[in-house]
């Protein structure tokens, strides 16, 4: 079978996934036996291009990286017909996150389902907001609903729980989910005030103009809902994860954590209680520098699964990246060809 794959948003995990697409595709048709074509893209700022016998990756990303417009199978259906009418079999959805209303993204994840269409998203919102309906939907429709790039981009967190780690009992999985908080903490050790390492970070690209997302916790929740309701299968919302975030720490209170052999982190934490209830949360806590987490500097992410066969289990990589979330794609694409 040969793939045909279409590119909701063309950004930084579109091109990072086309980069890929295109520079392993020898490897990935010889390995896993894995053929495909990217036969469509929709972008709002380049515009929607469809060829049903292959789009050229090489001019698409010649044209983004100068921010040029494409200007080669241009056509005239809106993102919405694109999904619908093309010959799209698995479309990425790839646009910004909205954790608010879920943002076009709910839409497109919706139309392409209802179509049989298969969808693979880096996008938190529709994982985070409307998870229980996207996946009737792929069922309903006999589609799949794949989301692996929504918690730690690349680095493998629900394939690990689904995966290798399948068969334990995990009843609380927590660690530090947003690399900007990670590296405005860290700095913040070497005795930057708050308001100082954050003008770093958005110098450096980590925050945002608009930091609020990270440097209040949302990103986290977000990424704690997904976390429970498909680690644990919670069934529970957004605003059942109460939040804190990192604002309010002072200089005072990181020295204080070094007297104590301590280190703030900003841990997101979902835990499957004796009782059968859900404790969610995100907040700033002192991490003992004996435990994985606290050596885990910088923009790294880390997650920790506690379970009743191997205990503690925790994997640190990369939270973001154009290659690294564009990987999250890949392997997403990959679990859809192996079920064929």
């Amino acid at each position: 079978m040969i793939h045909k794959i279409g590119l909701i948003g063309f950004g930084t995990v579109g091109r990072g996934i086309t980069e890929i697409l295109r520079d392993k595709k020898d490897y990935l048709k010889e390995r896993y036996g894995f053929e495909y074509k990217i036969v469509a893209v929709a972008d709002f700022a380049y515009g929607n291009v469809y060829n049903e016998d292959g789009l050229d990756m090489d001019l698409l990303l010649k044209q983004a990286e100068n921010k040029e417009k494409f200007t080669r199978d241009l056509v005239s259906l809106s993102t919405l017909e694109l999904i619908a009418q093309s010959n799209v079999t698995t479309w990425c959805e790839l646009t910004y996150t909205d954790l608010e209303t879920g943002g076009p993204a709910v839409e497109h994840v919706r139309t392409a389902l209802r179509a049989g269409k298969n969808i693979v998203t880096s996008n938190k919102g529709p994982a985070a907001l409307y998870y229980d309906e996207m996946m009737a939907l792929a069922k309903t429709h006999n589609a799949r609903f794949l989301i692996e790039g929504t918690v730690m981009a690349g680095t493998p967190t629900l394939n690990l729980a689904d995966g290798p780690l399948a068969g334990n009992t995990i009843r609380k999985a927590y660690g530090i989910l947003n690399g900007t908080t990670n590296y405005m903490l860290s700095e913040m050790e070497k005795g930057m005030a708050y308001e100082e390492v954050l003008a770093k970070a958005q110098k450096l690209g980590y925050a945002e103009a608009d930091p609020t997302g990270d440097v209040e916790g949302y990103d986290a929740r977000a990424k704690v809902t997904i976390l429970a309701n498909i680690v644990m299968g919670a069934g529970i919302r957004i605003s059942d994860v109460s939040v804190e975030g990192i604002t309010k720490i002072t200089p005072g209170d990181i020295a204080e954590a070094q007297k104590q052999n301590k280190r703030w982190k900003l841990i997101g934490s979902v835990e499957l209680k004796d009782d059968g209830s859900i404790e969610a949360y995100v907040k700033p806590m002192m991490i003992d520098l004996s435990h994985p987490l606290a050596g885990v500097m910088g923009a790294t992410n880390a997650l920790t699964f506690s379970t009743d066969l191997v205990q503690d289990v925790t994997i640190v990589g990369p939270g973001a990246g154009k290659i690294e979330t564009g990987f999250s794609i890949l392997t997403d694409l990959l679990r859809i060809h192996k079920g064929y």
